[in-house]
């Protein structure tokens, strides 16, 4: 893996050169663990002008590398408790005498660059914005090797608390349940804050888990994901609970069944962001949901559970191969109930099949 971090490191080089800066400097943690392979809480990489340094602040005790870090990355730990590594690599690419130094500004307080202004005061900063992030929409195959498993290991936690006794226990207690079951089956943690939302809570968009208790007839939707090596998934879905579904349960799941589905097909290499997008909105602004809608219907994962590109409306862009996103539309009525349905695809062309599915669990409408 050694030579992959310095492809991608080599590849930051050249589009700073473009802009006429010999050096860089990467906060951002997503985006250092891609350059890296991977850094202790804070640490920040230095692009140049000489070799390439990892800089990690000294920590109270123990050893500051994370293990998957590339072997040959240089790593200098700060020498003083405290000590911002932000402000240590101004000095230093300063030292090895680079005259301007691209920074990632949106990811770097103000306070943090005027102190590099004050160490270094001859470099020049100039502003990296998110070409890191770019490099990273498209994923290697073993980024994508590590976002499978990571929807594995979601699929079983899901599959194995459905067949478990679900009425009358928590909101609360469902979520924490699901995010041992991924530890349990290999994952570091989960990808982002489960929710689990029951009968009418279900009609909400963003809902934090509860102490209301699952009853007969409620809709219960559940979304999910691992974090398998820092690659992140997401899973959404939607069951009844205890009976079978009331007619304007189907007919309202159908509905976001068939949206997603539509979202799912459009995922080609060439497509734009926003076309599909327009796939899966479109079946349920005709139905008269449109008001309600979330404002994208999918986005990229990897490091990140939300990354570039957006599939919303106004995105600009076209997909590419290998990029991994979410389709998840989804429709709430307050008060009542709601429904989404969400899986994590990787975009595919149509001589290798069309998209890939990663989280398989069924999307039948299941009576629990």
């Amino acid at each position: 893996m050694s030579e992959v971090y310095a492809v991608r490191r080599g590849l930051l080089r050249d589009r700073c050169a473009a802009v006429g800066s010999a050096a860089a400097l990467v906060s951002r943690p997503a985006n250092v663990r891609y350059l890296a392979g991977g850094a202790p809480p804070g640490a920040v990489l230095l692009l140049g002008p000489g070799e390439d340094v990892l800089l990690c602040p000294r920590p109270p005790t123990g050893d500051p590398a994370d293990g998957r870090t590339d072997e040959h990355l240089r790593v200098d730990l700060l020498p003083v408790a405290g000590s911002d590594p932000v402000v240590a690599a101004a000095d230093l690419a300063a030292a090895g005498g680079a005259e301007s130094l691209a920074v990632e500004e949106h990811d770097l307080t103000v306070s943090r660059h005027r102190a590099m202004a004050s160490v270094a005061p001859g470099l020049r900063l100039a502003d990296l914005g998110v070409t890191v992030e770019q490099l990273r929409i498209v994923k290697d195959e073993e980024e994508i090797g590590c976002l499978r498993i990571a929807a594995e290991i979601t699929d079983q936690a899901l599959g194995e608390l459905l067949e478990s006794i679900l009425v009358g226990r928590t909101e609360r207690h469902l979520a924490l349940e699901l995010e041992r079951r991924l530890v349990d089956h290999g994952a570091d943690g989960p990808a982002f804050a489960t929710s689990v939302a029951t009968g009418p809570h279900s009609g909400l968009g963003r809902h934090r888990p509860s102490d209301r208790r699952v009853e007969e007839g409620d809709f219960l939707s559940v979304r999910l994901g691992a974090n398998y090596r820092g690659y992140r998934c997401e899973i959404g879905r939607t069951f009844v609970i205890g009976t079978a579904p009331a007619d304007w349960q189907i007919e309202l799941y159908d509905l976001v069944f068939a949206a997603q589905r539509a979202g799912r097909e459009a995922l080609l290499p060439g497509t734009e962001y926003r076309d599909v997008d327009r796939a899966a909105r479109h079946l349920l602004d005709s139905a008269g949901h449109g008001e309600g809608l979330a404002p994208w219907t999918g986005h990229g994962v990897g490091l990140e559970i939300d990354e570039d590109p957006q599939l919303a409306p106004a995105a600009m862009g076209k997909l590419d191969a290998c990029v991994p996103v979410t389709v998840e539309p989804g429709v709430h009525l307050p008060g009542r109930g709601g429904v989404r349905i969400d899986d994590t695809l990787v975009v595919r062309p149509e001589a290798d099949g069309g998209p890939e599915l990663l989280t398989i669990t069924t999307k039948e409408l299941l009576a629990l």
